[in-house]
């Protein structure tokens, strides 16, 4: 059995702190904010990586351990391929200003997904960015880009059958988790959703099983330190049973051998 790095919220029962651990977001609303504004789309995405800072900024100071964010999914290639472009050189040049920023921050960068598509230069770019990054520990930032849920699972069977073949109908949890594309992480402990929509969006499927949804109809440019602190004053009043009684948390937190 492989050892995992962090607990699993089906298998154990993970630490419930006051602060999320791990926050994951999925930054919807940018077109929106530039058609109310009579700005083209593409306005919009370009101002979200202005919240983006600002979010960074916050979660480093509040002592949010991991941030993970949805930038492009698997599913975004669907858009005009105008917008498609415009994000990637997007991508690019925030890539280019922000790296440096990140690092004197002693942020580590890490960008998830099916990479293959990506045109070389952007991918070189991404893996000069991670290797940069690689000793810092401050905070942990990882950028979904082409990435799915699904596509996430599948390719974590794929490394897991290749890692141990022979052996069908043997797999357990504790094998897949390993091969997933954050596992590195640990469990998101809040998941929110800027844009007035309430679906996860083929987002982290497997990892937010017990993670504490925040849906806010604030667009993605107008999300900055008040609205994410909002955020987690919502987390903080949440009941993080995992599956318990409020009995049975109750009785945990009176017992003094869990304070030993």
């Amino acid at each position: 059995m492989v050892r995992l790095p962090f607990l699993s919220s089906t298998r154990s029962v993970p630490e419930a702190a006051k602060v999320p651990r791990h926050i994951a977001i999925i930054m919807d609303g940018n077109g929106r904010w530039a058609r109310k504004r009579l700005l083209p789309r593409v306005a919009g995405h370009a101002k979200g990586v202005d919240s983006l800072r600002e979010v960074i900024r916050t979660c480093l100071d509040r002592g949010v351990e991991y941030l993970t964010v949805f930038a492009f999914s698997s599913e975004n290639w669907r858009r005009p391929k105008d917008e498609v472009s415009f994000l990637m050189q997007l991508f690019v040049k925030s890539l280019k200003a922000e790296i440096e920023r990140i690092h004197r921050n002693n942020i580590r960068l890490r960008v998830v997904g099916d990479l293959e598509r990506f045109d070389k230069p952007l991918v070189d770019l991404i893996r000069d960015a991670e290797a940069q990054t690689a000793g810092n520990t401050a905070m942990n930032l990882t950028i979904c880009a082409n990435y799915g849920g699904r596509w996430d699972i599948m390719q974590a069977i794929g490394k897991m059958m290749t890692a141990a073949p022979g052996v069908p109908g043997a797999f357990a949890e504790e094998d897949l988790v390993p091969h997933l594309a954050l596992s590195f992480s640990p469990e998101p402990d809040l998941f929110i959703r800027t844009g007035g929509e309430q679906r996860i969006s083929n987002f982290l499927l497997w990892q937010l099983a017990y993670s504490e949804l925040y849906f806010t109809d604030k667009l993605w440019p107008e999300f900055g330190e008040a609205a994410l602190d909002e955020a987690i004053s919502s987390y903080q009043q949440r009941e993080r049973r995992f599956g318990r009684t409020s009995e049975q948390l109750v009785s945990d937190k009176s017992d003094p051998s869990d304070h030993a």
